[in-house]
């Protein structure tokens, strides 16, 4: 990961903006630049991952034009050899292709993207900022305006607060230019339905898949695997490990106690042949890391949270007993093919509708999750998952397929990689979830230091204070309390709680944890 910010005004010092700015050297600590021109300010922290030499160091300059970019363009390389017709390179950096480009083909350069990433760019014909951000959010991007009125653009969150008013997200898929917001590329428009066969459509899903790992796969620093145990991560993994057709490092995590993925990890890793190393956490690790992460996350959502204490964790341990740069991760399959409680989705179009709904709130939960947790300790995450021509593909596929009408979840996905690839009972084991697979243990230590926290009546009183996302439980309270803390006032950053759809039968219920839904079943055993 990287660390960008840019600012077009008079109104916020240099220094003032620098300070602001340091908050956020874990992302990248290789280096720091900040350049002014004119009134714009940009500021580029690295983590050297493509073009590890110092040509590589941004902001990028070209014909008075300058660029910061967090982010990763795969097939660069292709479109890098096309531009060198007309312009040269100093580097081995993916992101230098991107003011050629913008030179080239304006703001349409960002559908032309296959990419995750966040961009701002100085546009010295138009004396002003421009910027962009990836279809799905995967890299982070804020924005807001200082009292004067002045934009400016920040990787994170805690970057602008106390420069700006409200802290706001900007918006996955779209570009900032003159003042407004537009959208180029909407992950959940389905432009034509996939009507095929379950053969066909699982010979697309798997070879789509396995691209998107592929072009993941390259970097020019150390690689690493979070490997849960589940489906998707297991998957990820022995993917790479073919393609690589070498041992992977994997990586697993779990309580001291009750650990649930722990055996089914280390029997993927034994199935792939894997470096693995498991980490092991206790109740004090839990608690103790809890302020920390929320300082982190910048959310005061449930289950972002309880996800994050061991994704947390188990990265800040890679961090400091490896020098693992990259970490391959599973995120956004389950916004894709389901999770437990789209079982109950009563037909095929309030399944698809719950879907992108999911798909279009990512940024705001797993997304953030996996790139504060893995940024934190100084490291970038990668998304096979959200990998676009896969994404796009599996959301055109006709919903009715995609529901669970096979008595397992996710079967679509399951059925795709048949073979040797995972040992079967892991193929179709039934979804745990992350925040319960470390360890049922591990929430209910989080519940019940809440409940040390306050009495019922200090409750009752404390949420009162809230009127937006109100707290409606002593956990969902602790959280908020320290969210505030760090981000006061700025609770509108996170639209609400993630709980399944209250609205479906079987899904009306006060937590987020699958744990609490009928169908559960075997999962987290």
């Amino acid at each position: 990961m990287c660390s960008i910010m840019g600012y077009k005004g008079g109104s916020v010092a240099l220094d003032k903006f620098k300070q602001h700015f340091d908050k956020t050297t874990s992302r990248g600590p290789d280096m720091q630049r900040i350049r002014q021109y004119g009134d714009v300010t940009l500021g580029f922290e690295r983590l050297a991952i493509m073009g590890l030499s110092l040509e590589g160091m941004q902001p990028f300059e070209l014909n008075n034009n300058a660029i910061v970019c967090n982010g990763e363009v795969y097939g660069f390389r292709k479109l890098k050899k096309e531009l060198e017709k007309e312009y040269t390179f100093a580097s081995d950096s993916d992101c230098e292709i991107l003011l050629p480009m913008y030179e080239k083909y304006g703001t349409e350069m960002f559908a032309m993207l296959d990419a995750e990433y966040a961009c701002i760019i100085y546009d010295a014909k138009k004396d002003d900022l421009v910027a962009a951000r990836d279809p799905i959010g995967i890299r982070p991007l804020f924005y807001g305006h200082t009292d004067a009125g002045e934009i400016m653009f920040a990787s994170e969150a805690k970057n602008l607060v106390g420069l700006v008013g409200e802290v706001k997200a900007f918006p996955p898929g779209h570009y900032y230019v003159d003042g407004k917001f537009v959208c180029y590329r909407d992950m959940t428009e389905v432009k034509e339905v996939v009507k095929d066969d379950i053969e066909t459509v699982c010979k697309n899903i798997h070879d789509k898949l396995v691209a998107g790992i592929e072009k993941r796969l390259d970097a020019d620093a150390p690689l690493g695997f979070l490997l849960s145990g589940g489906l998707d991560s297991s998957l990820v993994c022995a993917v790479s490990a073919k393609i690589l057709n070498k041992p992977i490092k994997t990586f697993a995590i779990g309580m001291n106690t009750d650990a649930i993925d722990l055996k089914y990890a280390k029997e993927v890793a034994d199935h792939i042949g894997s470096d693995h190393k498991e980490i092991i956490i206790t109740r004090d690790d839990v608690i103790n890391s809890l302020e920390e992460v929320i300082s982190i996350l910048g959310t005061y959502d449930i289950t972002t949270i309880r996800a994050s204490m061991g994704m947390y964790l188990i990265c800040k341990a890679i961090h400091e007993q490896t020098d693992i740069r990259v970490l391959m991760t599973g995120e956004i399959s389950d916004e894709l093919f389901g999770y437990k409680y789209t079982d109950f989705a009563p037909d095929a179009a309030s399944f698809q509708e719950e879907a992108a709904k999911r798909i279009r709130e990512l940024y705001m939960y797993d997304v953030l999750r996996a790139d504060r947790c893995i940024s934190s300790n100084s490291m970038e995450a990668r998304v096979p998952f959200g990998d676009l021509d896969f994404a796009s593909y599996v959301m055109s596929i006709d919903p009715e397929m995609k529901m669970n009408k096979y008595n397992k979840g996710k079967y679509l996905l399951r059925h795709a990689f048949e073979g040797d690839y995972l040992p079967y009972d892991i193929l179709m084991r039934e979804k745990a979830a992350f925040s319960d697979a470390v360890g049922h243990s591990m929430v209910d230590h989080l519940k019940e230091y809440a409940e040390e926290v306050y009495s019922d009546a200090q409750f009752e009183e404390e949420i009162k204070k809230y009127d937006f996302a109100t707290p409606f439980t002593k956990e969902s309270l602790l959280y908020r309390q320290i969210f505030e803390k760090y981000y006061p006032g700025q609770a509108h950053m996170i639209a609400d709680f993630w709980m399944p759809n209250k609205n479906w039968e079987g899904c009306n219920v006060n937590d987020p944890s699958a744990r609490v839904l009928s169908n559960y079943g075997a999962s987290g055993e």
